[in-house]
């Protein structure tokens, strides 16, 4: 006993310390004050959130779609998503209200958006699964101001933070809309499976008929479907479907929105279902409304859930008659080569810009089935762009410094560096020496790396930079000039980046929204408010040598089996190999464009092998398709035509001494000359002071 006192005393002495230390500071009192600060923090926040979630607007989007408008400001199409046929209230059986009442919230005309009772269970519930270690709610009776709130502005998590933020949306809703309003949306914005959202669209799929026309059977199987849309689905699960609708109709007897005896003769009746519900599919474009989605997300901090549902109009650089025949053209095999022997098709996309406004017009990102949100070549991917990077990589940066478009460069097999990187030429053909604008109009390799080499890496490094293609200091290197890329780039990236030629020089930044407008008519995003985003890469003479060498692409290079009859246009092609097989092609480019508008096309497979791969260089598949394209593009354009001629014309009249009809050309004729004179003076004068110092060593 004594052995045990020592021990009791200090227990009691402690005690009375902590009691002590409790009553001297009042931590009682500081306790109660943190947890009520808490709380009033707390209650501040979600008021606020609810205060700023616009509610006012809840109506006006869940009755309108999100609608797309053209560059022309006409409509070209909405998005769905959770979202049916929105009926007004009386358009709605009063079956069907009494029905999703008596289930789901019996005292809904009587209570202010919440329940006590259900709040208290939710709380009870979520300590439970914090002492089982859940982390969510298993349930709390929610009303239907709740459901709607959590329909329309929060995710589906059971969690306590989302229960609360319930709470405070569904008092501002009761605070905006009378009880009519909120069951009219909340019908209208209920999900019943198979896709399926909203009364008036249910109604038709399971029943075959209109809202207003439901009967009480079949009001109760609706609303039987709210807990599970799924479980009791009558076409999926009729014995299922039956027995909730039973529970249903018992409900409403208790209600007294029908008698009990006329609950046992809905219940005796059979549950029959007739599908009279035709999908409308309003997503015409499916690879643009994609892009449109993801720029509003990723440009401007909006929800997939906010564009898809709350009824914006979105104004867009859609020119549907472009975007129309492109995909018209993506869905012709004829247009493309064989699929692999497995099956496997050959893929390509396609793009379209406005070179003055950087504002797409049309794209399609893949060929087979769309998936909504899915892989986009024409935006995502990232490949090789061969040939087509010269004029960023080498040509610009050549002419900016000194060289001219007829220039003499080296048409040689040489080899650079320690490595001893040696380009060689398609077919292995040189002719030891090249003028540029021949040399990028049939794409040879050898004079391009040469140029590169003498004008310095980091200048034609520092060239595609300013381009906006995405390079790192692990490419500068002389493989730049032919797109030796350790990322790649997309083909949305390299239309972007070829705006500069035929924008004078100025690059416009690529996008697809104009202007983004909300179901109350407020303006969320407007673009055309201020100029567009340009870079400025080049002089205006720059680009107009470097179009006057890129229209022989078309005239007599590479690129003429895909030139549109009867149109002038300048570009570039590309190609790259496979796993180093001269034969095999793992990527083909074409880059074409006017004053007006410039288009991208890129094909090839997406995962590239031995056995999935193109065959060559010059096979079928690309030229037709980019030429067909530019045919049904160009006529929608407004025609403007270049400044300049082929650069070959203007060698050869330049060479035969012909006069210029334009008098400026002839002063900036005489200008080009003089340079060239300066510079083949100073290479001479180079060459000998080389000699000189070779004689002295």
């Amino acid at each position: 006993m004594n052995t045990q006192q020592p021990n009791q005393t200090k227990g009691s002495g402690f005690k009375a310390h902590f009691k002590r230390i409790w009553h001297r500071y009042q931590l009682t009192r500081w306790i109660i004050v943190i947890l009520l600060s808490g709380f009033l923090a707390l209650s501040g926040y979600m008021t606020f959130m609810a205060k700023t979630a616009n509610v006012g607007n809840l109506k006006a989007a869940l009755e309108n779609p999100t609608k797309i408008y053209d560059r022309h400001n006409k409509k070209a199409g909405t998005l769905y998503s959770q979202k049916g046929t929105y009926v007004p209230l009386k358009q709605i059986s009063t079956n069907v209200q009494s029905a999703v009442v008596s289930t789901e919230d019996r005292n809904f005309y009587h209570e202010y958006g919440f329940s006590f009772k259900g709040y208290a269970r939710a709380f009870f519930l979520y300590a439970k699964n914090k002492v089982l270690r859940r982390d969510y709610i298993s349930g709390g009776g929610s009303t239907l101001t709740q459901q709607l709130a959590k329909n329309a502005y929060l995710s589906q998590e059971q969690t306590f933070t989302r229960k609360f933020k319930e709470l405070f949306l569904s008092i501002e809703i009761e605070n905006v809309y009378s009880k009519k309003d909120i069951l009219s949306m909340y019908l209208n914005n209920a999900y019943f499976d198979n896709g399926v959202w909203g009364v008036q669209d249910a109604a038709e799929r399971y029943f075959g008929t209109t809202a207003d026309k439901l009967t009480v059977p079949q009001s109760a199987v609706l609303a039987g479907m709210l807990t599970s849309p799924s479980g009791y689905n009558p076409i999926k699960h009729p014995q299922a479907s039956r027995a909730r609708r039973n529970v249903v109709l018992g409900l409403m007897a208790e209600t007294g929105a029908i008698t009990s005896e006329q609950a046992k003769q809905y219940q005796a009746t059979a549950l029959t279902t007739s599908d009279d519900y035709t999908y409308k599919n309003t997503y015409k474009y499916p690879y643009y409304f994609d892009a449109v989605i993801n720029e509003a997300v990723s440009k401007y901090g909006l929800t997939e859930s906010e564009i898809m549902n709350r009824g914006y109009k979105i104004y867009t650089s859609l020119d549907q008659s472009n975007q129309s025949q492109m995909q018209t053209l993506f869905k012709n095999d004829s247009y493309f080569p064989a699929n692999a022997s497995d099956g496997t098709k050959v893929q390509a996309a396609s793009i379209a810009i406005d070179p003055n406004t950087g504002g797409v017009e049309a794209v399609v990102g893949g060929r087979g089935k769309h998936v909504f949100r899915g892989y986009n070549r024409a935006t995502q991917m990232q490949r090789q762009p061969g040939s087509t990077i010269k004029p960023l990589a080498v040509y610009t940066p050549a002419l900016e410094n000194g060289y001219y478009y007829d220039s003499e460069l080296t048409d040689k097999k040489k080899s650079y560096g320690t490595n001893h990187y040696t380009p060689g030429n398609y077919g292995n053909q040189y002719s030891g020496k090249i003028p540029m604008y021949q040399a990028l109009a049939q794409s040879t390799n050898a004079p391009a790396v040469w140029l590169l080499n003498k004008i310095g890496v980091d200048k034609g490094y520092d060239s595609v930079k300013k381009f906006g293609l995405p390079v790192t200091k692990s490419d500068k290197n002389l493989a730049l000039a032919l797109g030796g890329l350790k990322t790649g780039v997309s083909p949305q990236q390299l239309a972007q980046a070829y705006t500069a030629f035929a924008n004078g020089g100025t690059m416009s930044s690529a996008h697809y929204i104009r202007k983004i407008v909300d179901a109350s008519g407020n303006v969320v995003v407007d673009t055309q408010d201020s100029a567009p985003k340009t870079t400025k890469v080049m002089s205006a003479k720059t680009a107009k040598q470097m179009t006057s060498m890129m229209m022989g692409v078309f005239n007599y290079g590479t690129g003429a089996s895909a030139k549109p009859y009867g149109y002038t246009i300048a570009g570039k092609t590309g190609s790259t190999e496979a796993d180093g097989d001269a034969d095999a092609t793992r990527d083909k480019w074409i880059v074409g464009y006017t004053p007006d508008v410039v288009v991208t096309t890129w094909e090839g497979f997406d995962n590239t092998s031995d056995k999935h791969h193109l065959e060559n260089v010059s096979g079928t598949g690309e030229g037709p398709l980019f030429q067909a394209e530019m045919q049904g593009i160009l006529p929608n354009t407004k025609g403007t035509s270049f400044t300049t001629k082929d650069a070959s014309t203007l060698a050869k009249a330049e060479n035969s001494g012909s006069d210029s009809s334009d008098i400026w050309d002839q002063v900036q004729q005489g200008i080009d000359d003089a340079g060239k004179t300066f510079n083949n003076a100073a290479d001479k004068v180079k060459s000998w002071w080389e000699k000189a110092k070779s004689v002295v060593n």
